[in-house]
C-alpha cells in the first residue's frame, strides 16, 4: 500500500508551516551538499522522484535543463508545485514511485530528496531508475539517515530536566517498517541499514561516486538555532552514483 499523508489536511497543514517548506531550498539544512552531488543540469533530461512543492524541479529548470518531470502521489503537493510556476520545461505527474514506468534511457538525471524512506521495495525503484536512465546517468538522492530511522521514536534520550543526553539507536539490524510520529501524526517510514541501501543501488547497475552525511552549515544554524543538535548525529544520508554502460 502506498502512504499518502500529504493529502491528509491536518498532516499537510502542519508540513507547509516546516521551514523547508516556507523557505525552499535554503532552509535545507543538506541543499548545498546536495546540490554540490549533482551533475551539470544543463540541457539534461530530469527526473525528480517526490517532488513535493517541486523546489528541485524549478532549481533543475533554471538551471536550463531541457525538460524535467516531477513525481509525486500527493495531489496536495503537486497543486502547490503547480501554482508556484507555470515553466513550460516543467510537467508534474501524479504516481507513486514504486509505480514509474519510463522509457529506456529516457532520463540523464535522477534525483529525489528525502523520499525514499517511505518507500517499501527500494531495489526495485533502483532497478526502475537504472532502466530510465541513459548508459552513464546521474542518480543522486538523499534519505534520512538509518541512524535515525533505526528505531521508531526518532527522538533524544533526555534527563528528567529534559536535557538531550543523547540519541539512541536499537533495531538497526532489523529492517522493515517503522511508524514514527512526525508533525503530530503517525507516519510509515521504512529502515534499511547503509549496508542495504548501497548494496540496492550497486545491484541495480549502478556506480557510487559519493556518499555523504551532512551536517547544517554555519549559515544554516545561524538562521535556524533550533538545529543546533542536528550536529551531534547524522540526520541524512545523500548518494550519488551513475549508470554503468551496458
Amino acid at each position: 500500500m502506498k502512504q499518502n499523508k500529504y493529502d491528509d489536511p491536518g498532516f499537510f497543514a502542519n508540513y507547509s508551516q516546516m521551514p523547508r517548506s516556507t523557505g525552499g531550498l535554503n532552509a535545507a539544512g543538506e541543499w548545498q551538499v546536495f546540490k554540490a552531488l549533482l551533475p551539470d543540469l544543463k540541457d539534461k533530461n530530469v527526473l525528480d522522484l517526490g517532488c513535493g512543492f517541486g523546489w528541485h524541479c524549478r532549481y533543475a529548470s533554471e538551471q536550463q535543463a531541457k525538460s524535467v518531470i516531477g513525481v509525486d502521489l500527493s495531489e496536495n503537493m503537486l497543486k502547490r508545485a503547480r501554482e508556484s510556476s507555470a515553466e513550460p520545461a516543467i510537467e508534474y505527474l501524479q504516481l507513486a514511485i514504486e509505480d514509474i514506468d519510463f522509457a529506456p534511457g529516457q532520463f540523464d538525471v535522477v534525483i529525489s530528496s528525502l523520499a525514499f524512506h517511505y518507500v517499501e521495495n527500494f531495489n526495485i525503484v533502483c532497478k526502475k531508475v537504472n532502466h530510465a536512465l541513459q548508459p552513464g546517468g546521474s542518480f543522486v538522492l538523499s534519505v534520512e539517515h538509518p541512524v535515525f530511522t533505526a528505531l521508531a521514536a526518532q527522538d533524544w534520550y533526555c534527563d528528567q530536566d529534559g536535557n538531550r543526553l543523547h540519541w539512541p539507536v536499537d533495531g538497526y539490524q532489523n529492517e522493515g517498517q517503522r511508524i514514527a510520529r512526525f508533525l503530530d501524526h503517525d507516519v510509515i517510514k521504512y529502515h534499511r541499514t547503509l549496508a542495504s541501501y548501497i548494496n540496492s543501488i550497486i545491484d541495480a547497475g549502478f556506480r557510487i561516486t559519493s556518499i555523504s552525511e551532512p551536517q547544517p552549515s554555519k549559515e544554516i544554524l545561524e538562521a535556524y538555532p533550533e538545529m543546533k543538535d542536528e550536529t551531534r548525529r547524522p540526520i541524512f544520508l545523500l548518494m550519488a552514483a551513475e549508470k554503468i554502460n551496458s
